[in-house]
């Protein structure tokens, strides 16, 4: 069977670590929140919670699954329990497993969330696979790519290869921190190819050398890169989108129904929920409204997949949400 979609990108377990004793200061020149614990003691925490089978290419996988897309899921994993654990969780969610590598020599990525109030902080070590990407696969609907590890360069120049090969194949790109840091040069044939892509405002200015806080024009830089469709989230102002007809939209934050208990993955809810619904039909700014409402759940439980809503229930909460909440063109 056809997938829909074929998500690529680095699986880790993440470690929840609810603090107990901490604070938030602010550095010295004013620009970054800084967490803060006593050094050198001991510190009592709250409890741990232990998450198999997660990052931003296995959440937006598990995200389609959810919504009823065949889905499947193309990373790397080592050749250990921690391994088996995240593709027996992902296969519990109905992703298709048959394109996770079991890496012999290699460990599977495991992350520790320091989750302080609402937000989190992660420590991450991405293990050096050696990437390599399949070319006797049938061609999906869609690749959804997104982070890796800063040994990947080669196997990026792959999937560019591989797409350029199966021209009917959408791509979304979510980059990740190395993919951001590579460069539009570097990976010109991926951005050239892109359908949808997905960032926030710092990270587009990052990626155009832009100083500018203009949505329409940092979406302008995004499709002068070849992208067809980009994405720009503004944290809780929402997101701005351009569309193939040049249209532009804003689309704001579905107001949470309580206080959010912790926000990891909400960026992948949103984005692969948007793919999931433009797959299905949907106009972009409508496809991103749907996404910030299983953004919007995910926030509501710890990890970036318990609070994953299916269709029924996205229809649920789009049928009675507030009058406000309505795209804009701009």
């Amino acid at each position: 069977m056809q997938h829909d979609i074929i998500a690529i990108g680095d699986t880790v377990i993440d470690a929840f670590i609810r603090l107990q004793e901490a604070s938030v200061l602010r550095d010295a020149t004013n620009t970054h929140d800084l967490l803060a614990m006593r050094f050198g003691e001991k510190l009592p925490f709250e409890y741990d919670v232990v998450i198999p089978g997660v990052g931003n290419s296995a959440n937006a996988a598990v995200a389609c699954a959810r919504l009823g897309l065949n889905a499947g899921l193309h990373t790397y994993v080592g050749a250990d329990t921690r391994g088996d654990d995240c593709i027996k969780a992902l296969a519990d969610q109905r992703v298709a497993t048959d394109l996770i590598v079991k890496q012999e020599g290699k460990n599977t990525n495991y992350h520790y969330v320091l989750w302080y109030g609402s937000e989190r902080t992660i420590l991450i070590k991405h293990e050096a696979y050696d990437y390599s990407m399949p070319t006797d696969i049938e061609a999906p609907k869609w690749i959804y790519l997104s982070s890796m590890a800063d040994n990947s360069l080669p196997y990026h120049k792959e999937i560019a290869s591989y797409l350029e090969a199966n021209p009917t194949v959408k791509l979304a790109f979510q980059p990740g921190t190395f993919q951001i840091k590579l460069g539009t040069e570097a990976l010109k044939d991926l951005y050239s190819r892109t359908e949808v892509f997905f960032c926030n405002k710092e990270e587009a200015q990052e990626i155009l050398k832009s100083e500018s806080t203009d949505f329409k024009e940092l979406l302008k830089g995004m499709q002068a890169l070849g992208v067809k469709i980009p994405v720009i989230t503004d944290g809780r102002n929402g997101a701005y989108t351009t569309d193939t007809d040049g249209s532009s939209w804003h689309i704001p934050m579905y107001p949470d129904p309580k206080p959010p208990l912790e926000r990891t993955g909400a960026g992948d809810a949103s984005a692969s929920t948007t793919i999931a619904y433009l797959e299905m039909g949907f106009p972009i700014h409508e496809a991103i409204m749907r996404g910030a409402i299983n953004s919007m759940s995910v926030v509501q439980e710890i990890g970036a997949q318990r609070g994953l809503l299916a269709k029924e229930q996205i229809d649920e909460w789009y049928n009675k949400r507030p009058a406000d909440f309505v795209a804009t063109a701009i």
